[in-house]
């Protein structure tokens, strides 16, 4: 691993269970101070990806390097202290519903440092100002909207001003102005704190626009392409080319493998097709 390389994915394998690997001997490397892209259909692995960096789960061969070290999840304290150093932004938020906008972001100071509440005050609101939100601090979370929730979501993944994020899907679900921010913010964010983003999801134009890099994955747990949003855009591969320009028709079928339907719903095969020349006998 080079020192430009923040996190690495070393020939790893993993699965949820011995019958389907999700991930088949995977090597990536994420530069330091960039914002990576992983793109690629629903159940492809993304999240697992990132699952497997943040020591939820350990992977079945291969190795997790996180700047240099390699992630054990066995070792609880080195979990705890590698987490320290990151920041998530979960796919569907994750906010604490019973708490405040303010209480949201100050909960992960309250529980990682040792700060007074003063201080945490102050940094809470500049973690607010800087998604927009400042003026609804005192707001429970059931009183913003879901654009806004997921800007709160953003506050409270870099209150700890992180060395690395992980945004699980940050666009779903967003109108196109909450869209647009929510890119902005992330694009903004990486530049003014030096920060290694990772970007999971499968909305292309807004990855392109504000992705250093891109990793395309498939649904076979394997890499497609990797490269700058432009190498990518402009690629023959069929399935790179099928993905970043939404084609229906291409390498990446609709349907998950499945048995012939006749034999689901207990219905005869068709008989065969005569040839021209069983036509004319």
């Amino acid at each position: 691993m080079t020192s430009n390389t923040f996190i690495e994915i070393d020939h790893v394998t993993f699965g949820y269970d011995s019958s389907r690997a999700i991930l088949k001997d995977v090597s990536l490397e994420f530069p330091r101070g960039k914002v990576t892209a992983i793109l690629g259909g629903s159940g492809c692995g993304k999240t697992t990806l990132m699952r497997l960096i943040g020591g939820v789960h350990a992977a079945d061969r291969g190795r997790v390097v996180f700047d240099g070290e390699v992630i054990d999840t066995r070792n609880k304290a080195q979990l705890y202290r590698l987490r320290r150093r990151l920041g998530m932004l979960f796919q569907f938020g994750a906010l604490f519903t019973d708490l405040t906008v303010f209480e949201n972001v100050a909960f992960p100071m309250r529980e990682h440092t040792a700060l007074p509440e003063a201080m945490i005050r102050d940094l809470v609101l500049m973690k607010l100002n800087a998604v927009g939100l400042r003026g609804a601090a005192g707001l429970r979370i059931s009183e913003v909207s879901g654009g806004m929730a997921r800007r709160v979501a953003l506050a409270r993944a870099i209150a700890l001003d992180p060395e690395l994020i992980m945004y699980d899907e940050p666009f779903a679900g967003l109108d196109l102005i909450s869209m647009g921010v929510a890119a902005k913010l992330i694009r903004t964010l990486n530049d003014a704190t030096g920060a290694t983003s990772l970007v999971v999801s499968h909305d292309v134009p807004e990855c392109m626009a504000i992705s250093d890099y891109v990793v395309l994955m498939s649904n076979q747990g394997r890499i497609v392409a990797r490269g700058t949003p432009a190498e990518l855009m402009a690629s023959l591969d069929p399935e790179t080319r099928q993905f970043v320009r939404g084609e229906p028709d291409g390498p990446v079928k609709f349907h998950y493998p499945a048995r012939d339907i006749a034999e689901d719903f207990g219905l005869a095969a068709p008989p065969p097709t005569p040839t021209a020349a069983g036509a004319k006998a």
